[in-house]
């Protein structure tokens, strides 16, 4: 007789808790969407902690489940939509205690905190204190030891929320860049009014211990002063100030003048440096025009950007994947980006070291807080003033190291083409070097009759250059043309020009056109000088880089199409739009768009479109719209990459929708086109242009002096500066090893190995297709 089998129970699903806390940032809502989706995903359930750690304290209603449905929408809202309050009754034990009782009655044993380093404090404490808050409550007779037992163990993972982007050890916070963008947005709304009257403005930004904000709003709008609370300015900054500003108004004929200041600033004596005051010392020394602006609250609104969008969400899916790998000895930690890759850091070395900066300010150890900030905030420091104020007698090179840079744009225009062409000019400038705009591409350089060349080859002044600082597309013109159209001419009119080094900036083509250059250094001296491409393409399609200028402008400005597109969609209720998007052979843009905006489908070349992938996307858009019986006002969006079929086209594919749908729900395809090339650059390529195209000079400079044979056997003297994983490096064109040879798909026009092709089982998780069946073998335990 066999024995008796006794059904085994299924295992308890675990519950991840989900709260905002402090000042909202745009994306909060984008995080907690990925952590509740994420969690189900992984069969988890997820609750939302409605106000913060006081909605800990007091439970009850404040404590709720949230189910697939419930975060619809929620990517394109502002603020948080579960709340954010400050809690005193959680900064007493009595209080966490509470807290900890709610959470063990509901079952939640683990914590996704999104906040600053003040809300990630109380969180680390509250993990810390966890079992003696379970014995006191125990001892106290509020719960019994039995419902205890299995919450033994609190897993906290950190997301950092904020504005000022102050927690140390990541590049960005949520919602930092949206923030940024609005202060952009409106500085450069003021330009107008101040160069129509030759005003002055004084703008006031957010960032009371850090002048992150400050910095990059000064960099995006080519400020002439700047105030930050890491770095007051030296004694008789008043001097300082008014001679860089009548400097650029009388000698460079600078019609506006801009200083920005963050609201933390402070002179070396820890004095605070109001608005006002600066207002007062240009009016009253230089009788300038002057006004006060402060942004105030405006920076927290709206919803977030792009960057924002994508950071949020792929930070809300690591912290559910941390918690579900963490042991009980594990140290919380906090999900971070360095460059392009999201990370995790212990959360109390994050939080300590943000501390720290602190503490060495109120110290007046100004320069120990500019190291301990990060590098690349110091590095942006310097890169502004370094282009914001071009004369440093001890910057100047000697007149032997001194070269001629010639600045091409080859490609499509890209937002922050023009920002790296500035830059460029302005470090030429500042180190004694002649920089040389090429007009119109390759064409315009070989233009010329009996070698008298026609002006497409020009000096670039620091005025005009400096007024490029938020224009779009390209102002010395761009064109796909090539070398090898005529590289004899090319040849002769580098010679003729008598060209130390070239800096290109563009997509595929700019790349292409080095290796063409590169390539017929045998047959041409003319050649044997740095050649250095920056990428700036919205495809974001270039061997050597994972970000590409004019990616994040276009990505912003899709995003903006897209959610107009849906708002009519959900006010028809049950329709889908197929919305066409432009990246050439690469996915890149459809991808991330679809990231951002949570659509349904995201179709790439990568990936193909087949009969059997629209059926399944058929049926689940079906199954969808019977679930929500129309119940639901979110529209639904399909993102289609324009070479992803050359039979599935946009309009074919809305028609297959329709005529399947029988009725029930109805589709419309959109193609925004080149309006995705965006009018003005958005804050992050204006800022990445800086760096990227300071680096690119300063990696030309290393061949000054050097012989045009020893140039051209130097692998990194034809080079592609580009973010790779955590990293900004140059990565060398030629030789066995090069791009050229390991790296690009020549016939696609693509990397050979797309890093973000994982983020598409992001897109089909966070949408619910995967579940559906589109690539069943993928597991939330994957890395992304």
């Amino acid at each position: 007789m066999e024995p008796v089998k006794i059904p085994t129970q299924p295992a308890k699903r675990r519950r991840i808790g989900v709260l905002t806390s402090g000042g909202d940032a745009p994306g909060m809502n984008g995080a907690v969407r990925a952590v509740v989706r994420m969690a189900i995903h992984c069969d988890c359930e997820a609750y939302a902690i409605f106000e913060g750690y006081e909605g800990l304290v007091n439970g009850g209603n404040m404590i709720r489940q949230l189910h697939w449905e419930d975060v619809r929408g929620w990517l394109s809202r502002g603020g948080t939509l579960i709340g954010s309050a400050r809690s005193m009754g959680f900064r007493e034990r009595a209080g966490r205690m509470k807290a900890a009782k709610n959470m063990v009655l509901r079952g939640i044993d683990a914590l996704v905190v999104c906040g600053g380093d003040g809300s990630l404090t109380g969180a680390d404490v509250f993990r810390a204190e966890w079992p003696g808050l379970l014995s006191d409550l125990i001892a106290a007779g509020e719960l019994s030891a039995e419902q205890v037992e299995p919450y033994k163990v609190l897993n906290i993972v950190g997301l950092v929320g904020s504005i000022d982007n102050d927690m140390s050890g990541t590049d960005a916070t949520i919602g930092c860049y949206s923030s940024l963008t609005r202060i952009c947005d409106a500085v450069d709304d003021v330009f107008d009014t101040a160069f129509s009257h030759q005003r002055g403005f004084v703008i006031e930004v957010m960032g009371r211990h850090c002048g992150w904000l400050a910095l990059m709003s000064a960099i995006s709008t080519g400020a002439d002063w700047l105030f930050l609370p890491e770095m007051p300015p030296k004694e008789g900054w008043e001097d300082d100030m008014c001679s860089v500003i009548t400097k650029n108004r009388t000698e460079r004929g600078k019609r506006r003048t801009i200083v920005i200041v963050a609201e933390g600033a402070q002179d070396r004596q820890l004095n605070k440096v109001s608005s006002s005051k600066i207002k007062d010392i240009l009016t009253d020394r230089l009788g300038l025009d002057t006004r006060v602006t402060i942004l105030g609250h405006t920076q927290r609104g709206g919803a977030a950007c792009a960057y924002d969008r994508w950071l949020s969400t792929l930070q809300g899916v690591e912290a559910v994947r941390a918690v579900l790998e963490m042991s009980p000895n594990s140290p919380s930690p906090v999900i971070t980006i360095r460059e392009n890759k999201i990370m995790r850091t212990p959360l109390m070395e994050a939080v300590q070291a943000t501390k720290d900066v602190t503490s060495k300010i109120d110290n007046k150890e100004f320069e120990t807080a500019m190291e301990m900030r990060d590098a690349e905030f110091k590095e942006y420091y310097h890169a502004y003033l370094n282009t914001a104020t071009p004369e440093h007698p001890k910057m100047i090179l000697p007149e032997g190291k001194r070269m001629r840079i010639a600045i091409i744009h080859v490609g499509a225009p890209a937002g922050g083409m023009n920002q790296a062409t500035r830059a460029a000019v302005a470090y030429c400038l500042t180190r004694g070097h002649t920089p040389l705009a090429i007009h119109n591409g390759f064409p315009g350089l070989c233009r010329h009759h009996d070698d008298k060349p026609i002006s497409s080859v020009r000096e670039v002044t620091w005025l005009e250059a400096d007024s490029w600082v938020n224009e779009g597309g390209s102002d010395i013109g761009t064109n796909r043309s090539l070398p090898s159209a005529d590289m004899e001419n090319t040849a002769r009119c580098f010679e003729l020009y008598k060209f130390d080094a070239l800096f290109v900036v563009g997509g595929f083509e700019a790349f292409t056109a080095v290796s063409e250059l590169r390539q017929a250094r045998a047959k041409y001296d003319a050649f044997k000088i740095p050649l250095i491409v920056l990428p700036a393409t919205i495809s974001n399609n270039v061997p050597g880089t994972e970000y590409s200028l004019g990616s994040d402008t276009c990505l912003n400005t899709l995003i903006d199409f897209c959610d107009a597109i849906r708002q009519s969609a959900s006010s028809s209720r049950r329709r889908v739009f197929v919305i066409e998007t432009q990246g050439g052979k690469s996915g890149y843009i459809a991808t991330t768009a679809g990231l951002a905006v949570g659509a349904v489908a995201v179709y790439i070349p990568e990936q193909g479109v087949d009969i059997k992938m629209l059926s399944r996307d058929i049926d689940f858009l079906r199954d969808n719209f019977i679930r929500d019986k129309g119940a639901n006002r979110a529209g639904k969006i399909i993102l289609r990459n324009e070479c992803a079929s050359g039979t599935y086209t946009t309009q074919v594919i809305a028609d297959m929708i329709k005529e399947e749908a029988k009725g029930r729900f109805e589709s419309r395809a959109a193609v925004p086109g080149h309006f995705q090339q965006g009018g003005k650059p958005s804050p992050m390529d204006r800022v990445r242009a800086l760096r990227m195209a300071i680096r690119c000079m300063q990696h030309i400079e290393g061949y000054s002096g050097q012989s045009r044979d020893a140039i051209a056997a130097d692998p990194l003297s034809s080079a592609v500066i580009g973010v790779k994983g955590s990293q900004v490096l140059f990565s060398p064109m030629g030789g066995a090893t090069g791009l050229e040879a390991t790296e690009t798909d020549w016939t696609r026009r693509r990397p050979k190995s797309e890093f973000w092709l994982e983020l598409q089982d992001v897109v089909n998780v966070l949408s619910g297709r995967s579940n559906a069946g589109a690539n069943e073998g993928w597991s939330c335990y994957e890395s992304t």
